[in-house]
C-alpha cells in the first residue's frame, strides 16, 4: 500500500513541476522562410527566373556583342540589370505576402514575436540574393569562355575579386530597399510601385536637379542613394565614396526600415 501511494505522490508532483517551453532555434525560422520563398508556384519561377535571365542576357553578349566587347565585365553588367530588378522583388514578397495573402495571423501564432519572424526574412532575403549573384557570375563567366572560343578571341576577365564582391554588395544594398518598402508599406502592389519609383523616378529627378542647382549637385552624392551606389558597380570606390554610401544607405535604408519595423512591432495583425 505505501509503494502504490509513494508512486501516486511522484505522480502528482510531476503532473505540477512547471514545464519549460522550447524557444524555436533561429535557425528554424530562417529555414521556414527561405522555403516559403520557394514553395509557391510564383515563388519558384520567380527564383528560376534569375538563371533564366541571367542566361538569357549571357546569350544575348555572345549574340549581339562586337568580339572586342567580349569580356568578363561586359557578362557582368549585361546580368546585372535583371538582377537589380528579380531580387528586389523577391525581398517585397517576402515580407509583403504575410499580409496580402492574410497568412501573417497564422505566422505570428506559431512564433510569437515578430521581430525574429522579420528578422529571419531579413536574413533568409541576403542569402537568397548573395546565392543569386553567385550563380549568375558563373553562367556569365561560362558565357565569357564559350563566347570566346566560338569567336576565336581571348578570353578576358577583367573583373578583379573586390570588384565582382562590390557588384555583390550593391546588389544586396539594392535587394535591402525592397525589403524596406515591404516592411515600410507592407502591400505588394504598393511596394513594387515603390520601388520602381525610387530606382527610375527619383534619379531622374535627382540628375536634372543637379544639372541646374548647385547646391543639390554638391550634395546629391550624400543624399542620393542610387547615385552613391553607382560606384560599387563601377569598381571605383574611394574612401569618401564609402562615406557617401553610408550617409545615403543611413537616410534611406536604416532611418525608414526602423520606422517601418517599429509600426510592424505595434500595428494590429488580421
Amino acid at each position: 500500500m505505501s509503494t502504490v501511494t509513494a508512486n501516486s505522490m511522484d505522480a502528482v508532483r510531476e503532473k505540477k513541476s512547471p514545464t519549460v517551453d522550447q524557444r524555436i532555434p533561429t535557425s528554424r525560422v530562417v529555414a521556414v522562410e527561405l522555403r516559403k520563398m520557394f514553395d509557391t508556384r510564383s515563388g519558384f519561377w520567380l527564383m528560376m527566373s534569375v538563371a533564366i535571365t541571367a542566361t538569357l542576357a549571357t546569350g544575348a553578349v555572345i549574340l549581339w556583342a562586337p568580339d572586342s566587347e567580349l569580356t568578363y565585365d561586359t557578362f557582368a553588367a549585361a546580368i546585372g540589370f535583371p538582377m537589380s530588378v528579380i531580387l528586389p522583388m523577391v525581398a517585397i514578397l517576402s515580407v509583403t505576402s504575410e499580409w496580402t495573402q492574410r497568412s501573417g495571423l497564422s505566422t505570428f501564432t506559431l512564433v510569437p514575436h515578430r521581430g525574429r519572424v522579420i528578422g529571419a526574412k531579413a536574413v533568409g532575403a541576403v542569402l537568397v540574393g548573395v546565392g543569386s549573384m553567385v550563380v549568375a557570375m558563373a553562367i556569365g563567366a561560362l558565357g565569357n569562355i564559350v563566347g570566346t572560343a566560338i569567336t576565336g578571341t581571348p578570353t578576358i576577365w577583367d573583373d578583379s575579386f573586390l570588384h565582382l564582391s562590390e557588384i555583390v554588395l550593391a546588389n544586396v544594398l539594392g535587394m535591402l530597399i525592397g525589403f524596406m518598402l515591404g516592411v515600410v508599406i507592407r502591400n505588394s502592389a504598393g511596394a513594387i510601385v515603390g520601388y520602381f519609383v525610387f530606382t527610375l523616378v527619383l534619379p531622374t529627378l535627382s540628375g536634372l536637379l543637379a544639372a541646374n542647382a548647385s547646391w543639390w549637385h554638391d550634395a546629391q552624392a550624400w543624399v542620393d542613394f542610387n547615385f552613391a551606389q553607382g560606384g560599387l558597380f563601377d569598381g571605383e570606390m574611394a574612401s569618401r565614396d564609402w562615406a557617401h554610401l553610408a550617409t545615403a544607405t543611413m537616410i534611406w535604408l536604416v532611418i525608414p526600415l526602423a520606422v517601418g519595423l517599429r509600426l510592424m512591432l505595434r500595428s494590429e495583425v488580421k
